[in-house]
């Protein structure tokens, strides 16, 4: 057992699951595939790495996820019937468990997470089709989060606390500055994410509000922001000192360092075989916080040109000026800089000029 809830109910970690089993009766509003939705006859939910080994996708126990998810409840030793639970690729062991608490109200939060592969922004171009309740196979990664709350919630307000919920892990994914891998824009989380809320219908207290206005919005918003970050941290090392990065700044806009180097070796055919080295100076200069403040700067001007929050015009113009900028700490020459109507080109130049008149 990992530890006790406030409310009484015990955590454990068995056979690459976290499991949570309930000592009293619970409204519980899931996603999961088995008894998803709302329900008031749960006794367990679980979380379950399904991973078949380390880096594997998952073997189904089954012809379809619903009766895989059904036999791996009875090997946790639950039944299937009063059961809900949740997969993943996450390991079990970086599970982040956040509490926030006021005067007698708490909200516990138990987050797995990775968006290494498949993490996406509301709206992107999708992976597959379902038809007749046939769909491809997912990818890996998946941000899973269980959320105990020691209060009584009236099904209205439960799913309300699923939108605080989902709002957090958004506003934790956006502190982070995670792009997706399907477009230019930033992540809102992957494509696979569950939740699993639950309150105490034994509890005295009952609470009619979830929303950012109430207390128990402030404490669901901090209680999953903190374990969604823990989590990304733990299983995929995505902190705010690896984002630190110009080159993980800018890969969702394709400015990387195999692409930059593209361009360099067209330019430079007779380095091809210092590829190696050329990346080991440009892996020390993207940490330089004053270029990467910049590049920031020259993303975010993208991203609202994307939003159509500005003009191309503004956009460009200021983007030249942010070029200069950088091109300057560089210590480069700034009357031969080209003027380029490709602003991702444009930014991509200033690393191929750096490596042209720096690196023999």
């Amino acid at each position: 057992m990992i530890k006790n809830l406030r409310c009484g109910d015990k955590i454990y970690n068995y056979n690459k699951s976290i499991i949570v089993k309930f000592v009293g009766r619970r409204a519980v509003l899931s996603t999961g595939v088995i008894n998803g939705g709302y329900s008031e006859n749960l006794t367990a939910i679980f979380n379950n790495d399904a991973k078949s080994s380390p880096g594997m996708g998952c073997i189904l126990k089954a012809p379809t996820y619903k009766e895989h998810m059904e036999i791996l409840s009875k090997e946790l030793g639950l039944d299937p019937e009063y059961t809900s639970g949740l997969g993943t690729a996450a390991d079990m062991e970086n599970v982040s468990i956040i509490e926030e608490k006021y005067e007698e109200l708490s909200v516990t939060a138990l987050v797995t997470g990775g968006i290494e592969t498949n993490g996406g922004r509301v709206g992107d171009p999708a992976s597959y089709v379902e038809r007749n309740g046939k769909t491809e196979p997912v990818k890996n990664g998946t941000i899973n989060i269980i959320v105990s709350i020691d209060g009584n919630l009236p099904p209205r307000t439960l799913t309300r606390a699923l939108i605080t919920i989902t709002e957090a892990k958004t506003a934790a994914i956006q502190e982070l500055l995670e792009g997706s891998k399907y477009s230019s824009g930033i992540a809102t989380g992957s494509g696979t994410d569950g939740v699993i809320v639950y309150s105490n219908l034994e509890n005295e207290n009952i609470y009619n509000d979830a929303g950012k206005h109430s207390k128990l919005g402030e404490l669901l918003g901090r209680a999953v922001k903190k374990a969604v970050k823990e989590a990304l941290a733990k299983q995929s090392n995505l902190t705010p000192e690896t984002q630190k990065s110009v080159f993980r700044r800018g890969r969702r806009y394709g400015i990387n360092l195999e692409n930059i180097w593209s361009s360099y070796v067209e330019k430079n055919p007779e380095k091809f075989e210092k590829k190696l080295e050329w990346i080991e100076v440009l892996e020390k200069l993207e940490k330089e916080e004053e270029i990467v403040s910049l590049t920031s700067l020259y993303i975010h001007l993208l991203d609202q040109l994307e939003w159509k929050l500005l003009s191309k015009k503004i956009v460009k113009q200021h983007c030249s000026q942010i070029k200069k900028m950088i091109m300057e700490s560089l210590g480069l020459n700034i009357e031969k800089i080209e003027e380029e109507d490709n602003l991702i080109e444009s930014y991509k130049d200033i690393f191929v000029k750096y490596m042209e008149e720096k690196w023999v």
